[in-house]
């Protein structure tokens, strides 16, 4: 359509400028509804690989999707009832702790030893004074006591989204199936049966990818619950836990938790600096264990993707969505370069 009126030409021009913003104003509005169902959509995804296997063994879907679930729900539910009390009960012997930590930080005769260490370049005892006087002010406790109730509001909202992500999960991995079936038939019938093939191999990849991150953390997890305890490290199941969680998000997480373990062995009170040496050379011994053993014999059967492509994904999907980038951009990456080999580069030498 041609538009030879300058006013009309305006007045669409500025309609469809406003329609563009009100759509961006109304996909960050739901930008947290988003997230969960991209969640709940890479959880159904890592889900089907072992509803597909039992369907392999001639165990029909709703069967199979109810026995994973139940299986999943299952080993949840033990590692819950089988670790947290052990965390209860060590968080509480670490807070039981913390009034001894705060008086011996602020004592006199620590914050010297630790200004003589530092070579005198920082005065402990004046960052100690200004804290201590900055608690004093009412007007920042009122500060602090608004932060932590922020805080309560996002562990609420965490619980919440948790259950909207595990009811969607269980939704999308009991309609998977007709799910993909939907998306396929929008595709023009000439190019149906290729599309699905990529489609097909692009969720199965996710779904490995998504076994195999659980699967690491699992180990990482596990064996730090082992060495810790053999150590006699400070709230083993604590920091055993710390080191599973974090060991889920690509590159950076076993490294993250590994400073954080050792971090907590260093606290006077509670570790001693042999517990973090030990701890420390454990970790730096683990991670090449990680990086040379486990993750390429686990991930090179979800997904084959370059060690450079695996590092700029990561960070640029940290960058843009923060963890679930980071979780999600490999598994992407992997799509992505499935989509040139077996799409873009024959189309390329056709011509």
């Amino acid at each position: 359509m041609k538009i030879q009126n300058a006013f009309v030409f305006g007045l669409v021009g500025t309609l469809g400028v406003g329609l563009g913003l009100l759509i961006l104003f109304m996909v960050g509005s739901l930008a947290t509804v988003l997230t969960y169902v991209g969640i709940a959509i890479f959880l159904a995804l890592g889900l089907d690989p072992l509803v597909s296997w039992l369907q392999r063994k001639k165990v029909p879907r709703a069967l199979a999707i109810l026995i994973v679930v139940i299986a999943v729900a299952g080993v949840i539910t033990g590692l819950v009832f089988a670790v947290l009390p052990i965390i209860i009960q060590q968080l509480t012997q670490l807070f039981d702790q913390l009034p001894v930590l705060f008086t011996q930080l602020t004592s006199s005769d620590f914050a010297a030893n630790l200004t003589r260490q530092l070579g005198g370049y920082i005065d402990v005892q004046a960052v100690v004074d200004a804290v201590t006087n900055y608690l004093r002010d009412p007007g920042n406790i009122t500060t602090i006591a608004g932060g932590a109730l922020q805080v309560g509001i996002g562990i609420a909202n965490g619980v919440f989204g948790i259950v909207i992500v595990i009811i969607l999960t269980l939704f999308f991995t009991a309609n998977l199936g007709m799910m993909k079936r939907t998306v396929y038939l929008l595709v023009p019938a000439t190019k149906r049966e290729r599309f699905a093939d990529l489609g097909e191999q692009i969720t199965d990849a996710v779904g490995r990818y998504v076994v195999g991150q659980v699967a690491l953390a699992a180990c990482n997890g596990v064996l730090s619950f082992i060495f810790l305890s053999i150590i006699q490290a400070p709230y083993a199941a604590v920091l055993a836990f710390i080191a599973g969680v974090l060991s889920l998000i690509p590159l950076v997480g076993t490294i993250s938790g590994s400073v954080i373990i050792v971090g907590i062995c260093l606290i006077p009170t509670i570790g001693s600096p042999l517990t973090a040496l030990v701890a420390a050379i454990y970790y730096l011994i683990y991670m090449q264990v990680e990086a040379y053993l486990l993750s390429p014999n686990i991930m090179r059967r979800a997904v084959s993707v370059p060690g450079s492509i695996v590092v700029i994904a990561a960070l640029a999907g940290g960058s843009l969505l923060g963890v679930l980038g980071a979780l999600v951009a490999i598994p992407v990456a992997a799509s992505i370069m499935l989509i040139v080999k077996q799409v873009v580069i024959p189309a390329q030498n056709e011509r």
